[in-house]
């Protein structure tokens, strides 16, 4: 009888916990109050924020507008571009794949694209599937993302892989994680070869339509109706404007769908279930063995120091970032595009999803929503989100402009006291084996830079110091102005360009620092 009693009290205080952690979730109301905060604290024109608890859609609301132009309000319906969480998209085709004996995820790349060539023959002959989607290939940080960002230049997916065996590697392979898009190009061509359709059909038809996400499209140029699309937005000069998307063609399978937090909610309850779906989970989009591999750590991340959230251990999946939070497994992605960031937060274990789709370039949005609401069901209590990472995004604005007006005066005081230089000797084509050439001319007295493949990559070249330019481009945009440093010949004469991007804000896909440009004519 004793242990009958403890059994039931035992029971009675799960009960209560349960219920205690329950009523202590963020409210609608509250997620209200956060997401305006938040419009206002980043500047960010508009929001859509869905919460998915226990495989019901809990909270999914629009916020603000989806463009200062024409002020449409943002809502459930609303696309936005979702960047690199279509990388989990990827995946799941791929393990569709896998489950109908198609492909192996440890089959070789070169079996299937027979002209994919890396740095090195061993390399080469050993990169598998699995491989072209845990960056851990050897190559840095965006390596070769130049070759699609920014878009409208001349680059098509054969010049990507032919090019791939130019990337220079900056670890050994499978050491250490750098994370890339183009290996994941890679991936979406396997699927369109392997299947026989575009790697853009495969996931409408075998993912978005079983699970009705009917106004989504696996690329801009795919959408059925426009009347509800976002614009992208970016902080040009102090004032948040509307810029031109980024449409990205061959890269989709990196970053290319477009999608709204009513069908990505279906997205995320498909991946909570494990790849099933529909009344009574009859029906099956991927398998629990393919679930449990892109959920399984293939790639270790570092974790330095402490956090709220007391994480321990951090790896990439297969196109999710996992990582323990209070105890839980966590996956999750984060997605950039030119004025458009978003996140995906999945805690398996609470049946807990968070979408956050925004379109200003501000990840510190994204993750003040996210974490203050993932803090209410992890019952993390006493911070502050918006104020901690306001704090944050501060100190890096500050930190960064001063390196950027320190480079600026320095060109300044070049100007009112300028060394004695013959610009023509700068003038000429420099080549680059993987983005190709790029032109410095002598116009009006003012070096231009050019880049023929890529033409949005423009500017004028300012005199820094040595055999050091810096250039401004044209799109302001960017926030990527480079120093351009020239090397000599024995006779003293430019015969080549090394670049780097000088502020630390800098997007990674601007690689400048990949470069190596030598004189042709």
């Amino acid at each position: 009888m004793k242990q009958f009693k403890l059994t039931l009290l035992l029971i009675s205080i799960i009960l209560v916990s349960n219920l205690t952690a329950y009523a202590q979730a963020i409210s609608s109301k509250e997620i209200d109050v956060l997401v305006e905060r938040t419009l206002k604290t980043f500047d960010v024109p508009g929001i859509a924020v869905c919460v998915v608890k226990d495989g019901k859609v809990i909270h999914s609301k629009g916020y603000g507008v989806s463009s200062l132009n024409t002020k449409k309000k943002v809502d459930g319906n609303t696309l936005f571009g979702i960047a690199s969480n279509s990388k989990a998209f990827t995946a799941a085709a791929m393990g569709i794949l896998v489950d109908e004996g198609k492909v192996n995820w440890n089959d070789k790349v070169i079996d299937y694209i027979p002209e994919f060539r890396m740095y090195n023959s061993y390399v080469t002959e050993e990169f598998t599937i699995k491989d072209l989607m845990t960056h851990r290939s050897g190559l840095g940080l965006g390596a070769g993302d130049l070759m699609f960002w920014p878009d409208s230049n001349t680059f098509t997916l054969k010049d990507i892989i032919y090019n791939l065996r130019y990337l220079k590697p900056v670890s050994a392979f499978r050491t250490k994680f750098d994370y890339d898009n183009l290996l994941f190009i890679v991936a979406g061509e396997i699927i369109a070869r392997v299947s026989g359709v575009s790697w853009e059909e495969f996931v409408e038809t075998r993912i978005m339509k079983p699970l009705q996400m009917n106004n989504s499209a696996a690329s801009y140029k795919r959408l059925k109706d426009f009347s509800n699309v976002i614009d992208a937005h970016v902080p040009i000069n102090g004032k948040i404007q509307v810029v031109g998307r980024d449409i990205l063609d061959y890269g989709n399978a990196a970053g290319g769908i477009y999608s709204s937090i009513n069908d990505l909610s279906r997205w995320v309850i498909l991946q909570m279930n494990h790849g099933k779906y529909g009344e009574g989970l009859k029906q099956q989009i991927f398998s629990t063995d393919a679930s449990d591999e892109m959920w399984t750590p293939q790639t270790i991340l570092p974790i330095r120091g402490t956090n709220s959230y007391n994480t321990h251990f951090g790896a990439y999946g297969l196109g999710w970032f996992l990582s323990d939070v209070k105890g839980y497994k966590q996956a999750s992605h984060t997605g950039g595009l030119t004025g458009i960031v978003t996140q995906i937060t999945l805690i398996p274990e609470l049946q807990l999803g968070i979408i956050v789709l925004t379109n200003q370039q501000s990840g510190a949005a994204f993750t003040s929503i996210t974490n203050q609401i993932k803090d209410s069901y992890l019952g993390v209590k006493g911070i502050d989100r918006i104020k901690e990472n306001s704090d944050r995004m501060n100190t890096s604005n500050t930190d960064a402009e001063k390196i950027v007006t320190d480079v600026w005066n320095k060109v300044s005081e070049q100007q009112k006291n300028p060394t004695v230089l013959d610009l023509n000797q700068f003038v000429g084509t420099y080549h680059d084996n993987w983005l190709g050439n790029v032109t410095i001319k002598l116009e009006n007295g003012k070096l231009i830079f050019n880049s023929i493949r890529s033409p949005r990559l423009s500017g004028e070249m300012f005199y820094y110091k040595g055999n050091t330019f810096v250039v401004k481009w044209n799109d302001r945009s960017f926030d990527a102005d480079a120093f351009v440093m020239f090397g000599l010949d024995y006779e003293g004469k430019p015969s080549s360009i090394k670049m780097k991007a000088f502020s630390p804000l800098t997007d990674f896909s601007y690689d400048f620092q990949d470069l190596d440009f030598v004189k042709v004519e």
